[in-house]
């Protein structure tokens, strides 16, 4: 599975690693992402998804079944 926030759909970003002589070369900056797995009340079901740390947040401020639902719309399989 790619590293992809399920929810907010963050990424791996690439940027540099500069050394003291300032020599610059390339690398990936990957996101905070974790499994988690919640109980969704209203289908009685227990989901896993991979979820960045922010994501985990946006869950705890809105709901689960909000969030899921937002996420069905925009047409993610759970």
């Amino acid at each position: 599975m790619a590293r992809v926030c399920q929810v907010t759909g963050k990424r791996p970003i690439t940027g540099n690693t500069v050394s003291h002589s300032n020599i610059k070369t390339r690398r990936r900056f990957l996101p905070n992402l974790q499994k988690k797995r919640y109980f969704l009340a209203e289908e009685n079901k227990w989901i896993t998804l991979k979820l960045s740390s922010g994501a985990i947040r946006t869950i705890n401020k809105n709901g689960l079944y909000t969030v899921v639902k937002e996420m069905r719309e925009n047409g993610v399989k759970i």
